[in-house]
């Protein structure tokens, strides 16, 4: 479900918003910092209601990029791009061909200060499509030499995250027991469900997509129609699919300790944090819990680290909470606050070099 949010504020370098020659399909890329360096933030293939839904998801996006890479510590820019398709709207092979060449031309038209990558929708082999277009791009497919798929890291840094806040909420990093709700199956979702799964967890999820559900019985867990799952109680909410469901209905309903997962933007507004820390539920920040998959795009794209190194640094993702979560506790300030201003100081103090 696609969640219709107003437009943000504006506070990007460049904005580039094409109808493709091609494909005929709105495409827009958003950079909205490259302070650190050359912008990182995947492309995504979506159905909007209105094409200025799928601008503001490129605005809102991009900018979470800029958080997300600033607070890894990565000396990589914000960036987003979005193909957008209409209500009811699929494409054979020949056009989903035409759109990813028709974005790799919108993605050179940045000179180099944005790269993209496989996201929501998309896959390495759309990347390699790209790359006939532009150079600008990570991710390829393992199969002609490329990092390939970052679903794997990113899941790793959201356990990592996931530890971190059952640390917090029960005293101990074991999901053993935990009650778990994940909202979404996809490739980050269901990598994580399937470890929860094997740690013991009691798990209960749910996908828009019904196929899933067998999924889900081959894990032991419990599945709840779409719409319903931040209705069930338990330790932890795992927002695994698209933005703006943490709504302050949503919110309101919410019977968890805590919610922490890897969907981009899932406070439909700012103040939600707010609203969260106000019913006594922990947030970890979204983008500080799913920067995995880019970290390891933007250490493997330029050949920083060795494998062990890198994901050594995705896996210290779960270190990062557990300061954010601290710091926020003792100065009486929410997580997401607490997790932007690292971000911030990052940006004010510049790029920095090597694997931490």
């Amino acid at each position: 479900m696609t969640h219709t949010l107003p437009l943000p504020d504006f506070a990007h370098e460049r904005v580039e918003v094409i109808t493709g020659r091609r494909s005929g399909l709105f495409i827009a890329v958003a950079l909205h910092s490259s302070v650190l360096g050359s912008a990182l933030g995947g492309a995504r293939l979506w159905t909007y209601p209105h094409w200025s839904d799928a601008l503001g998801d490129a605005l809102r996006l991009s900018a979470a990029m800029t958080l997300k890479n600033a607070a890894a510590g990565l000396d990589a820019g914000g960036g987003k791009s979005v193909i957008r398709l209409e209500p009811g709207e699929t494409l054979d092979a020949d056009r989903r061909r035409a759109a990813f060449l028709d974005l790799g031309d919108a993605v050179e038209l940045m000179d180099g200060l944005y790269r993209t990558a496989e996201d929501v929708g998309s896959t390495t082999d759309d990347m390699l499509t790209v790359s006939e277009r532009t150079q600008h791009v990570v991710g390829l497919p393992s199969t002609v030499g490329g990092s390939g798929e970052p679903a794997g890291p990113t899941s790793l840094g959201v356990h990592a995250s996931l530890q971190a806040v059952l640390e917090r909420i029960t005293g101990s990093a074991d999901a053993a027991g935990r009650s778990i709700t994940i909202s979404g199956l996809g490739q980050v979702g269901g990598r994580l469900a399937q470890r929860l799964a094997e740690e013991g967890a009691k798990l209960t999820v749910t996908d828009i997509n019904p196929a899933r559900r067998e999924f889900a019985e081959e894990l032991g867990a419990t599945w709840v129609e779409p719409g319903s799952e931040h209705l069930v109680t338990g330790d932890v909410f795992v927002p695994a699919g698209i933005g703006g469901v943490l709504t302050d209905e949503v919110i309101d309903a919410l019977d968890v300790k805590a919610v922490c997962g890897p969907a981009n933007n899932p406070l439909a507004d700012h103040s939600c944090a707010d609203r969260l820390a106000g019913r006594g539920i922990l947030y970890a920040p979204d983008f500080v819990v799913n920067a995995g998959g880019v970290i390891y795009l933007d250490l493997e794209a330029k050949q920083i680290g060795s494998s062990e190194q890198i994901m050594a640094r995705v896996s210290a993702i779960g270190d990062t909470v557990r300061t954010i979560l601290g710091d926020a506790e003792a100065r009486g300030i929410t997580p997401l606050q607490a997790a932007e201003e690292l971000a911030a100081s990052r940006l004010r103090a510049g790029a920095s070099t090597g694997v931490r």
